[in-house]
């Protein structure tokens, strides 16, 4: 029987990188101070002296002013106005079609009633308005009608 050799990792070796520096295209060249500082000494509680500069504490850079109100706020309070204004605009439309559907509902109703009484009058009218027609004796012979 075949089997399959044990898995033995292969060693390699690691690679080395080393970081490679920026260079600036300008060299580096020591700056003065503008000013000497002055050199200061402490006596210390138990008699000793030590002398060196001041350091001068680092001074944060000035706040910008804050409007009164914040930005958002202002939309929040913006975005609310404008939805109430539509809010009404949608209340007076829907409002506007409500009465106009029950004034076309009413149109119609008054001419049924208008139209039906019409219709009404003609039918129960006197015979005094009609026309008369008198039916006397025909004779019908061979197809041909003689009164």
């Amino acid at each position: 029987m075949n089997q399959p050799a044990p898995y033995r990792p292969t060693k390699t070796a690691d690679a080395v990188r080393y970081p490679t520096p920026i260079l600036d295209s300008a060299p580096m060249v020591p700056v003065q101070p503008s000013e000497i500082p002055a050199v200061q000494s402490v006596v210390l509680p138990d008699g000793r002296v030590v002398t060196g500069y001041a350091i001068e504490a680092a001074k944060p850079e000035p706040v910008a002013a804050k409007p009164v109100v914040s930005r958002a706020a202002v939309n929040i309070a913006l975005g609310g106005v404008g939805f109430a204004a539509v809010c009404g605009g949608l209340l007076m439309l829907t409002t506007f079609i409500a009465a106009l559907t029950a004034l076309i509902t009413q149109l119609i109703i008054l001419a049924a009633v208008i139209f039906g009484g019409f219709i009404a009058v003609q039918l129960f009218a006197g015979s005094g308005g009609g026309t008369v027609v008198n039916i006397r004796k025909a004779v019908i012979k061979r197809n041909h009608f003689h009164a």
